[in-house]
């Protein structure tokens, strides 16, 4: 089996960027603008107003201009970095709905956004929009802490589903754009079958292999216990900075719609996260 055969091969031709221009947004607009850079890909920014108040018109241009300047500096930026930039910004009631709106309309194949801080319910941390956006959006999203970094290495976990293979073949196009190193991590999760824990060694060697193929060198990993728990104390005792999920999955590594597994990797990993839908 080669790595094409996996999944789709994850792509990052155009790269969404939701800002509200706060510092929650920083690491969001940081990493947007070098993962684009890396990958030759176009960026388009968005921030989103509120409806305009027919009550009082002088709010609504006040906030206008300071949308205009939240995507000023993303443009900025972006020109820095020589990635070309497309930024608007757009009203609506509930951000999330404008967001997953702009991700139907533009297409892009993974959404960045911002992570708030680590307050220890996944909601706060997340952010409500945030929250939604993943479960609704039909791209790959990641979630960004307000000082990540670009990574040099990548974690990728999978429980052999589609899902997981969509993940896998991301991480290693991601690991592939800058050289970053790629571990492929199974958890033998104890409340499972014997038959079911035996598998673990068998998935990783599955996708070591294909990528191995492909001409994708990556370390295997088996851990034993609960899945986030292993998934997250694997990428703290590795220093990983970019973790990857499949957002489905036969343990549920990355299903979103929350009080998930992915939820709480998202909540307790200090570093980035992408979740994969497997289109």
């Amino acid at each position: 089996m080669v790595a094409h055969e996996l999944s789709p091969v994850g792509r990052f031709d155009k790269i969404l960027l939701a800002t509200d221009g706060s510092d929650y947004s920083a690491g969001a607009t940081r990493i947007a603008i070098a993962l684009a850079a890396k990958a030759g890909a176009q960026l388009v920014a968005l921030t989103v107003l509120p409806d305009p108040d027919g009550v009082a018109p002088e709010l609504n241009e006040g906030k206008r201009k300071a949308a205009e300047a939240i995507l000023d500096r993303v443009r900025q930026a972006a020109g820095a970095a020589k990635v070309p930039c497309d930024a608007n910004a757009r009203y609506g009631h509930d951000p999330y709905e404008v967001i997953v709106k702009e991700i139907r309309e533009t297409h892009p194949d993974v959404a960045v956004l911002g992570r708030r801080g680590r307050r220890g319910l996944a909601r706060l941390v997340l952010g409500d929009a945030t929250a939604k956006v993943i479960g609704h959006a039909p791209c790959s999203v990641l979630v960004v802490p307000e000082t990540a970094e670009m990574w040099s290495k990548i974690l990728v976990a999978t429980d052999g589903s589609r899902s997981s293979d969509a993940a896998c073949v991301t991480a290693a196009r991601l690991g592939h754009l800058d050289n970053s190193r790629l571990s492929v991590l199974s958890v033998m999760v104890p409340s499972h079958s014997d038959a079911r824990q035996a598998e673990a060694p068998q998935i990783v060697e599955r996708v070591v292999a294909a990528l191995k193929k492909d001409g994708i060198a990556a370390e295997g990993l088996v851990e034993r216990g609960i899945a986030e728990e292993a998934i997250i104390e694997t990428a703290k005792r590795r220093n990983v900075g970019l973790i990857v999920l499949g957002s489905h999955g036969r343990t549920g590594l990355g299903r979103i719609l929350f009080g998930s597994k992915a939820e709480r990797v998202i909540e307790a990993a200090p570093r980035p996260v992408m979740i994969v839908k497997a289109m």
